[in-house]
C-alpha cells in the first residue's frame, strides 16, 4: 500500500464526523463568497463588511481578516507586497527553481516577470530544457544545470515532483549552505521524511507555497492580471524573517491571496482531496453515468452531454461564480 493511499485511508476515518459539521461553500479567487446562500446562515462579515457589499471586494481588494460564524482567518492578499516592495526585499536574492514542470514554469516565469532575479535548473539537454528554450531562458545566463543553479540560489524552489524530489534530494544537500531558504510547493516530501529521506539542514529557512490549482492556472491567472489562491507554511524559521519572506514570494510568483497552514495539513487536504471530489469522486461518478445511460440505448453524444458537458461548461462555471447554493 502506497503511502498516498495510507493518508487517504487515514483522513476517511474520521469523515464521517467532517462531513456532519456545516460546511461554507466559498466562491473562485476574486469573487469571494460572491452571491452565496446558506442553508444555515452564518454571519459573514471581512473586516466589518456587510456581504451585501462583498461584489465591491473584487476591485478594492483590502480583505485582511475572513470571518466565518466566529471563525477569523487571516488573509494576506497582493496589495499587502506591491512589486516595488518585494522587489527591494529580494534585490539581493537569486531565486533558483528546480524543475520545469507545470508549477516550476508558471512560477518561474511569473516571478521573471515580476522583475525578480530568477534562474532555471535542468538536467541539460531533456525536454524541460527545450521547453525552457521556447519560453526564452538562455543557457549560462538564466538557464543552467540542477548543480550550478544550486550553487547559484540564495531562495531554492524545489519544485520537482514528490519522486524526483527523493531522487535528486543528495544533490540539494551540498547546496543548502547556511542562511538560504528552501521553498515547495507541496509538503510531501518533508512530511514522509522517514520514506523520502528530505531533511533540510537546521541553519537555513524551510517554507511551502501551495497554489490551489495547476501551473498553467497560476501562470494563467497571473496573465490575466488575477491571482490564484496559495496556502503558505513555514517549517523552520533561522532567519526569523521567513514568515514575511514566504508571503511576499507567493505573491510574487502569482498568488493573489495566501491563507496559512502548515505542511503536514497541506499534504493531508491535498491527498485527500484529489483522491477524494477532485480526482476520485467526479471521475467515477462521470464514468458510472455514463456507462448506465448507453446501458440503456443512449447514444455516446447524449450520454456525453448529460454527464460531462453540462456539468463542466455550464454548471461549475455558475457555481464558481455564485456558490454551490445558488
Amino acid at each position: 500500500m502506497n503511502t498516498a493511499t495510507c493518508t487517504f485511508r487515514l483522513l476517511s476515518r474520521g469523515s464521517k464526523a467532517i462531513l456532519q459539521q456545516r460546511s461554507i461553500i466559498t466562491a473562485r479567487p476574486f469573487s469571494i463568497l460572491k452571491n452565496s446562500r446558506l442553508a444555515n446562515p452564518v454571519k459573514i462579515t471581512f473586516n466589518g463588511i456587510k456581504p451585501s457589499k462583498l461584489n465591491q471586494l473584487s476591485q478594492i481588494r483590502t480583505v485582511q481578516t475572513l470571518d466565518f460564524g466566529g471563525s477569523k482567518e487571516k488573509v494576506h492578499e497582493r496589495s499587502d507586497w506591491p512589486k516595488e516592495k518585494f522587489q527591494k526585499l529580494f534585490e539581493n536574492d537569486t531565486i533558483a527553481i528546480i524543475g520545469y514542470g507545470p508549477q516550476g514554469r508558471g512560477q518561474s516565469l511569473n516571478a521573471k516577470d515580476n522583475g525578480l532575479n530568477v534562474i532555471v535548473g535542468l538536467r541539460e539537454g531533456g525536454r524541460s530544457w527545450k521547453l525552457a528554450l521556447e519560453d526564452g531562458w538562455v543557457p549560462g545566463k538564466n538557464l543552467f544545470s540542477i548543480n550550478d543553479a544550486l550553487s547559484k540560489g540564495t531562495i531554492i524552489g524545489n519544485l520537482l515532483s514528490d519522486a524526483a524530489q527523493k531522487e535528486l534530494w543528495p544533490q540539494f544537500v551540498p547546496h543548502l549552505t547556511k542562511g538560504k531558504t528552501i521553498y515547495f510547493s507541496h509538503g510531501f516530501s518533508i512530511v514522509y521524511k522517514d520514506q523520502t529521506n528530505v531533511v533540510p539542514p537546521k541553519d537555513i529557512d524551510v517554507i511551502m507555497i501551495a497554489p490551489k490549482g495547476s501551473g498553467k492556472t497560476v501562470r494563467s491567472q497571473f496573465l490575466d492580471g488575477r491571482g490564484i489562491n496559495s496556502s503558505f507554511a513555514v517549517y523552520q524559521d533561522t532567519s526569523g524573517k521567513a514568515r514575511d519572506r514566504c508571503v511576499a514570494l507567493g505573491i510574487a510568483i502569482g498568488s493573489g491571496y495566501l491563507y496559512e497552514t502548515d505542511f503536514k495539513k497541506e499534504v493531508f487536504s491535498d491527498l485527500y482531496g484529489e483522491r477524494g471530489v477532485l480526482m476520485g469522486a467526479i471521475q467515477g461518478l462521470f464514468l458510472a453515468q455514463y456507462e448506465v445511460l448507453r446501458e440503456h440505448g443512449h447514444t455516446p453524444s447524449e450520454a456525453f452531454n448529460e454527464t460531462v458537458e453540462e456539468a463542466t461548461q455550464s454548471l461549475y462555471p455558475l457555481i464558481g461564480e455564485n456558490g454551490m447554493d445558488w
